[in-house]
């Protein structure tokens, strides 16, 4: 996995390691007929939190310490997994591998914004997450801000760049996580039937469904699929339509809807790879 760095080019997502060296301390701690009508379902194409909206209807931890000694021994601190995920999983803000089908239909702004990196029009994005779901906000809205600003994302070439606000009025697109149920109804007149993601007038709406099962092609790749998902819908909020499969075996377009199927294809979960 590569995590951009905040700086002007190039950067890259990347994750790091640190390790203690005398007490051995480990941490394991995805369309558009228009700008302003829901885009196409993947999709099929509307920012943790304390302010909430309604929409309308339309890890445990342990601790291994050695045996008791004279003198004391190097302790090892673990922090486990939530169980049938992987750090990558929770990097993206999971706490469960549980999909609820429905929620509170209540939405919570995460609170709070962040600076864009680097040089370029700003494009500031506001995040929600549907109150009740098993996700993190904070890590949620760090993921999407992170996949946006990778320079293989929606920058081009350092002229444009992202960041967060909580508030309504600033942002050019709100990206929102929820239930099925919820992402289903807020689609609409697109049928999502709760397990595609859309851009609907000036939401991005992604499910929980999708965030947490990706889909077959990406089975291996889960991370992708989330960059994926981000990327082509807020994608759509850029004024960007579909694409299709060019051909057996060549990447995928970013603008494809390859939550549908790859029809050939090879996964791609960026505009600029």
């Amino acid at each position: 996995m590569r995590t951009p760095t905040p700086v002007t080019r190039p950067t890259r997502l990347t994750r790091s390691l640190i390790c203690g060296s005398v007490a051995v301390l480990v941490t394991l701690t995805g369309c558009s007929s228009g700008s302003s009508g829901p885009a196409g379902a993947d999709s099929a194409s509307s920012g943790a939190a304390q302010q909430t909206t309604t929409p309308s209807s339309s890890a445990s931890g342990g601790t291994a310490e050695g045996e008791a000694d004279a003198t004391p021994s190097a302790q090892e601190t673990t922090t486990a997994l939530p169980p049938g995920l992987t750090e990558d999983d929770v990097e993206a803000g999971l706490t469960s591998a549980k999909v609820k089908w429905e929620a509170s239909g209540t939405l919570q702004t995460v609170k709070g914004s962040t600076r864009a990196p680097g040089k370029g029009k700003v494009y500031k994005v506001r995040i929600q997450v549907e109150k009740g779901i098993a996700v993190d906000g904070e890590k949620f809205a760090d993921f999407v801000l992170a996949t946006l600003n990778d320079d293989r994302s929606w920058t081009e070439n350092g002229t444009r760049r992202f960041a967060r606000t909580d508030k309504a009025s600033e942002a050019f697109t709100t990206v929102t996580l929820a239930s099925p149920q919820t992402s289903a109804d807020m689609c609409q007149p697109l049928q999502t039937y709760g397990k595609l993601s859309c851009r609907n007038g000036s939401r991005v709406m992604l499910t929980t469904y999708r965030w947490v099962k990706a889909i077959p092609e990406y089975k291996k790749d889960r991370e992708g699929y989330r960059h994926y998902v981000v990327n082509h819908e807020v994608g759509h909020a850029l004024g960007h339509g579909h694409e299709y499969c060019a051909g057996k075996g060549k990447l995928a377009p970013l603008m494809m809807q390859q939550t549908k199927g790859l029809l050939g294809c090879k996964p791609n979960p960026w505009p600029h790879p």
